[in-house]
């Protein structure tokens, strides 16, 4: 498993092996492919194409001379290939590339570049006759024209020959004006400049809009026909398309691509990927996380791209229902320049999730919002960047289908939505590499996107029970008593926590010799007890201590895996270590040996269970350095996201800081991910047992590794509302296990707050309390008995349906669905459930309804199509009438409301005060009929943190199904020979009254109470390993 973790780190290596990055901008020599090693179809400049069969699109398919699949272009790689690319090349740039770059020197480098497209002739035409023309393709070498192209920012003046004539900007409405000027300082004279609109709707002292704020109209937005780039060469390719764009003219951003290559691969039935990139320069692209390789096209596809060589841009419509989901062609602005690349495209409704990570409701707005994704340590607050990036959004169309889209890209980048509605992505690098979904419905959607960047990882069972925490226990005797004081209260809890204090002068792989000094014995203790035990481990590594005394850091400097500065060494910084930071480069596959050692180190003496990975975004108490950071264009790069603190290195690294991958530039955004896998695959080889990590700073991909929390909530009741949009949106982003710190972690929570927030915390996936050092006690006991009885009650409630969640996990691990979800998911056509982001649903089958403000004893609740049981009482509370309705439910200050949906067959298992106990209980069954009667569900079993347990066929596997008067379980699988009993089954809402119950077959004990309409079949003890079967009268 080293070796492959390692292997995954080093891909950078091969990858910059291959020539030297032009990574935004950076004079690196060109990297020569061979674009002329196999002939492809010449597609008209005058037609549009699309993968479908329309009479308005280019459609060959019928034709019999027609091949689909001409000599196809190949990435020639390995040893056993070099000599025949150095051989092509050199034939390539005698024969063709050096008069074909002439040419297109001339043409670029024209004084004449406008905005009117030019002569393309020179790149042939499509012939509609028996068969395509077929010509090479572009030059392979561009350096002769790359220089031209650079233009200094403080030349814009000459961007443009002449002002945008006004019938161009006539008409356009407000809502689909693309902002032309989107830095600070837009003046008339600065707009017109750049060939844009200028029409100010107030005094225009102000320019277009700051940052933190809510945008307005731009004042300064593109005309109608802009322009920028136009095709010069449409083809076939093995995988789908693949098209030439070249720029017409120069934008007001230093070092524009003049030439463009975008690939469109159809790489299944609901998935399309589109890379637009330089062809000749290689620029950074994120080497996790691995994402599939697909050569071929597939034949039935879900979806049409549609291109007209005559305008840039493209369109994917939904062939269902011909909806366009994602559309360029009808927005303009298109940029790639070196540190500047930008697209927009129209959306086909408002109904817009995910962008994280953020602070917003679960619904985006698209009314002129930003989300800048650039990791931050912030604390969480609306319009900031927080500490993760997710450039993936999920739609829901009018249809009630869904798609979604997936940028990867790990720049730091604005993404804007506007009422068109449309959006737009900024970022300051890298290249536009999108992969689109087509679902059909939201559940679909989220299980093809973590097909593309990794399925969840399968937590241990332990993992899911209750943890506890602090920063400000200060010593090992304070831990140990409000442990204690949780189990005396008879509240179940699985985990103890420590925060940064019970380090030595907050140094990683230590402890408090003297405030701690027994904290080896502790663990072993709770291990004893079945509990378990996790510390804090920062990112950041001591510097400056005394020479020879901190081992881990002369082991770093040896083994030479610290991120660097320009200088070449340590780049250092400041957190909580006494001295200084120097920070690990996760990035290097060196890291990955110096990573698994200390932790290992540390586990020989303190046998820990998990980690918990903070402060890796990375925070920096500086901006920078001690001294800041060099004036360079990676400080201040011709664009500024909207990022806190107004420059990129506001206490974090200096973005020309180096790391084996690239600069921290490029790879800022991949931190705390590439922490993430190391960690993981580290905790995985120590304890030999799953890896439990969770981390505060996340990339797309996480949930495969790690976990995530939401970070410093404030103790509030409007912080404690805005982490379910939080959760359900780490849900879409394939991170299910996540969670807040229960009662708020900044400032002083109150008992009535921390009462509510334990009975909505006690169903978050990753459930822990946890509080700042400058605060009060808040551990349930402590703030008085009522607060622990709501803890004692809900967790008691939360131990009873673990084996329900468990299977959830495991279903996530498998297959990609969602564990905690919104309503709509379940329910896509409801638009009444499209706004909700305050109850959500485990699984399909059961519902939360927390009480978010306080003094209330009752909660509005919105119940769709379908039966609703009570979960307290096991009553029908809405019977399926074929329409969803509101409802006001009863919420007394000791319980958050629980609803059950009809048509579930939910195991349980009763609830001890650790996962240890309750996991050797009898499962029990809630048999939850819909309005035909019929219920299913399964139940999913291993030991509960071995490694691999689902591949190797370590699990144990049941199906459960039911009708009027009969329940049958089924063996799938059993792999997991402990043997494990059905205690008992409870079938809700039978109407009349039982008078005999057969179990496979014989007599069987059971108790009917007809006014609740219940009947309990008790008694059972059988093993789950052989089929059951209930018959009843």
């Amino acid at each position: 498993m080293r070796d492959s973790v390692k292997n995954l780190l080093r891909q950078i290596k091969d990858l910059r092996g291959g020539g030297s990055f032009k990574s935004n901008g950076s004079n690196a020599a060109d990297i020569s492919q061979d674009f002329s090693s196999h002939e492809e179809s010449r597609i008209s400049d005058r037609e549009p194409i699309s993968t479908a069969s329309d009479l308005n699109r280019v459609d060959l398919s019928n034709d019999p001379d027609f091949d689909p699949f001409p000599e196809e272009e190949e990435i020639l790689t390995g040893n056993s290939k070099r000599c025949l690319i150095i051989v092509g090349s050199l034939f390539i740039v005698c024969c063709l590339a050096l008069p074909t770059a002439i040419i297109a020197h001339h043409m670029l480098s024209s004084k004449n570049l406008s905005h009117t497209y030019a002569d393309c002739k020179f790149f042939g035409d499509l012939r509609l006759q028996n068969k395509y023309l077929r010509k090479k393709l572009a030059p392979t070498n561009y350096d002769e024209i790359e220089e031209p192209l650079a233009l200094p920012v403080e030349k814009e003046t000459n961007v443009l020959k002449a002002p945008t004539a006004a019938s161009f900007c006539a008409g356009i409405p407000p809502a689909r004006m693309f902002d032309c000027y989107p830095e600070s300082g837009a003046t008339k004279d600065k707009c017109e400049a750049r060939g844009c609109c200028w029409m100010p709707r107030r005094p225009a002292s102000k320019g277009n809009q700051g940052l933190h704020k809510s945008l307005e109209v731009p004042y300064c937005f593109y005309p109608q026909n802009f322009g920028g780039y136009k095709y010069v060469n449409v083809t076939e390719a093995q995988w789908g398309l693949t098209a030439y764009m070249q720029r017409e003219f120069f934008s007001p951003y230093p070092d524009d691509v003049p030439l463009l290559r975008m690939d469109i691969k159809m790489e299944s039935k609901e998935r399309l990927r589109i890379k637009i990139y330089d062809p000749y320069h290689q620029r950074f692209e994120p080497p996790y996380p691995e994402v599939p390789k697909v050569k071929g096209k597939v034949s039935k596809r879900d979806y049409d791209v549609v291109i007209d060589p005559a305008k840039f841009g493209f369109k994917i419509v939904r062939k269902k229902t011909n909806c366009t989901i994602f559309d360029t062609a009808s927005t303009e602005g298109f940029t790639f320049a070196n540190q500047f690349i930008q697209i927009s495209s129209l959306l086909p409704t408002h109904m817009i999730y995910g962008l994280g990570e953020h602070r917003s409701t679960l619904r985006l707005s698209t009314h002129w919002e930003r989300f800048t994704l650039f990791t931050h340590d912030s604390v969480p607050q609306e319009r900031t960047n927080l500490y993760g990036s997710h450039p993936f959004y999920l739609m829901l169309e009018e249809s009630g289908k869904s798609h979604g889209v997936f940028l990867l890209n790990s720049n730091a980048m604005d993404v804007i939505l506007q009422p068109a509605p449309a959006i737009t992505f900024r970022t300051i690098g890298g290249i536009l590499d999108f992969f689109f979904f087509l679902g059909p419905n939201p559940a679909d959607v989220v299980s093809q996107y973590t097909e593309v960047i990794g399925r969840p990882y399968m937590p241990p069972y332990w993992g899911l029970g209750y943890h506890q925490c602090r920063f400000g226990y200060k010593t090992l005797a304070k831990t140990k008593e409000v442990l204690q004081r949780t189990i005396d209260a008879g509240i179940p809890i699985d985990t103890q926590w420590n925060d940064l204090d019970y380090m030595q002068r907050g140094n990683d792989f230590t402890w408090d010799s003297e405030l701690f000094a027994k904290l080896p014995e502790f663990v072993d203790d709770l291990h004893k007890a079945g509990r378990h035990y996790v510390p804090l481990i920062d990112a950041g590594i001591a510097s400056g201590e005394p020479k020879g005394s901190y081992a881990p850091y002369d082991r770093g400097m040896e083994l030479d895996i610290f991120v660097k500065n320009q200088s070449g060494l340590p780049f250092v910084g400041k957190v909580w270590n006494k001295y200084a930071t120097v920070w690990p480069d996760f990035t290097n596959p060196n890291t990955v040996d110096y990573w698994l050692n200390e932790l290992g180190r540390l586990h020989s003496l303190l046998k820990f269970d998990g980690a918990w990975i903070d402060m890796n975004e990375p925070s920096n108490f500086y901006d920078g350095q001690k001294d800041g950071c060099p004036d360079n264009q990676w400080e201040n790069p011709p664009y500024l996201p909207a990022v806190q603190g107004g420059k990129l290195s506001y206490k974090t690294m200096c973005m020309s800081a180096i790391q084996f991958a690239g600069m921290h530039y490029d790879v800022h955004n991949l931190f705390g991910y590439t922490e993430s896998i190391v960690t993981s695959f580290a905790m995985a080889e120590i304890r030999e047992r799953r890896p439990f990590v969770i981390s505060r700073s996340t990339f797309a991909g996480q949930g495969h590794f790690a976990g995530h929390w939401s970070g410093d909530v404030a103790s509030t009741w409007y912080d404690m509302r805005k982490t379910l949009p939080q959760l359900l949106s780490f849900s879409m982003f394939g991170v299910p296990l996540m969670g807040a710190d229960i009662c708020g972690f900044n400032g002083n929570t109150t008992a009535a707050l921390c009462q509510r927030w334990v009975q909505l915390g006690a169903f978050y996936p990753f459930s822990r309390n946890h509080n700042t050092d400058d605060g009060i006690d808040q551990d349930p006991v402590s703030l008085g008995p009522e607060v622990a009885e709501s803890a004692r009650v809900a967790l008691k409630i939360r131990y009873s349906l673990l084996p329900y969640l468990y299977g959830l996990f495991w279903q996530a691990t498998i297959s990609g669905t969602t564990v905690a979800r919104p309503l709509f998911f379940e329910y896509p056509h409801d638009t009444q459930t499209h706004d909700i982001d305050e109850q959500f649903l485990w699984g399909s089958a059961i519902m939360f309804v927390p009480v978010l403000d306080e003094g209330k004893t009752t909660v509005s609740a919105y119940l769709p199509k379908g039966s609703w049981y009570d979960f307290y009482n096991l009553q029908l509370l809405q019977a399926d009438v074929g329409t969803g309705e509101w409802r006001q439910l009863q919420a007394p200050l000791g319980i958050i409301p629980i609803l059950l949906r009809g048509g579930n067959v939910i195991p349980m298992q009763a609830a001890n005060l650790t996962t240890t106990d309750s996991r050797k209980n009898p499962v029990e069954l809630l048999v939850v009929p819909d309005v035909e009667g019929s219920a299913s569900g399964l139940f999913y079993w291993d030991d509960g943190d071995s490694l691999n347990t689902f591949v190797e066929g370590h699990y144990s596997l049941a199906n459960f199904t039911s009708g009027w008067g009969w329940f049958q379980s089924t063996p799938q699988w059993w792999g997991y020979q402990e043997k494990l009993t059905l205690g008992k089954v409870t079938f809700l809402d039978v109407a009349s009254n039982v008078t005999s119950v057969t179990l496979n077959g014989k007599a069987a004990a059971f108790t009917c109470v007809l006014e609740s309409k219940l009947l309990i079949v008790h008694d059972i003890n059988i093993a789950l390993s052989y089929p059951i079967s209930i018959h009843w009268k």
